[in-house]
């Protein structure tokens, strides 16, 4: 992976992670926590929707959503183990 296919992977990973605190309505975890989140989420999204059945297509717009989809299920599990 190149420099710029870096930077856009980190790019969608924040835009995931802060898009995913917005929509379960939990503050930020910062910049880096973000990132580390819309990545996470992606692995999760990955992983878990075409088991599911769910595809939501390709390109950066699909990779954001897909990502957002799995970092908002990693969320989601962080504030059920919290509380737990």
């Amino acid at each position: 992976m190149d420099l710029v296919g870096i930077i856009i992977f980190l790019l969608i990973g924040a835009i995931a992670g802060w898009l995913a605190g917005q929509i379960m309505k939990g503050g930020s975890f910062g910049l880096l926590g973000d990132i580390i989140v819309g990545i996470v989420g992606s692995a999760i999204a990955s992983f878990l929707l075409p088991r599911l059945g769910i595809l939501i297509g390709g390109g950066v717009l699909g990779a954001i959503i897909n990502a957002t989809i799995g970092a908002c299920i990693l969320l989601f599990v962080l504030r059920l183990v919290r509380r737990g």
